[in-house]
């Protein structure tokens, strides 16, 4: 997969009254290289079409797309790859269902990084960090800690996520990440573009 630094997660609560692909491209000028479409309550067709309006901006724009847990609509819409979660299909069985396609797993553990890896996953996210309620069934934060521990264990791409702010990501790009994913902090975000430009600012640094 292509290299990246900063990944945008859709999150439509956040910006009522603006469209998902307005905010969505936002995202994209001001640096965000991987974009995830994560939607928990749409139906299937409404699902399948905002894959597909996020796949065709995204080929625009040269950016990675993928589709949370939903392997079906990742394939009907030829997402670049697909996420999973510790309780969805285990990665073997998706691989065999995605082939060759990125396939990103969420980690809260150093066991689960570590099994990720060795399973073949492509990146891992490592998280959340911090507190966040971004989605209903989080985990407890795993703090800056299991980043320290991940990035002296683990060697495929990994990205933090979990509750990370403009204010608080110098804490874990210390700890040793070189990648981050935000939620609420971009799409939520009144200057989306501007928001991303001083994320990638504090991770080039």
């Amino acid at each position: 997969m292509k290299d990246f630094k900063l990944y945008a997660i859709t999150g439509e609560v956040f910006h009522p009254g603006r469209e998902l692909v307005e905010v969505m491209e936002e995202a994209i000028l001001g640096g965000a290289d991987i974009i995830q479409l994560r939607d928990k309550t749409s139906g299937r067709e409404e699902l399948l079409a905002k894959a597909r309006a996020l796949r065709e901006l995204t080929r625009q724009y040269n950016v990675t797309f993928i589709v949370n847990d939903h392997i079906d609509i990742a394939l009907e819409a030829d997402a670049d790859g697909i996420h999973l979660g510790q309780g969805d299909l285990p990665l073997v069985e998706a691989r065999k269902r995605v082939g060759d396609k990125i396939i990103g797993i969420s980690t809260h553990a150093i066991e689960e990084a570590l099994l990720a890896e060795q399973q073949g996953a492509d990146y891992i996210g490592v998280g959340p960090v911090f507190p966040t309620a971004t989605k209903a069934d989080v985990v407890d934060p795993v703090t800056v800690a299991y980043v320290h521990q991940v990035a002296e264990r683990i060697r495929i791409p990994f990205v933090a996520i979990g509750g990370i702010k403009l204010h608080n990501v110098d804490e874990v790009i210390a700890a040793g990440a070189t990648r981050i994913c935000a939620v609420s902090e971009i799409v939520g975000s009144p200057d989306v573009k501007g928001t991303c430009e001083a994320f990638l600012k504090k991770l080039n640094r």
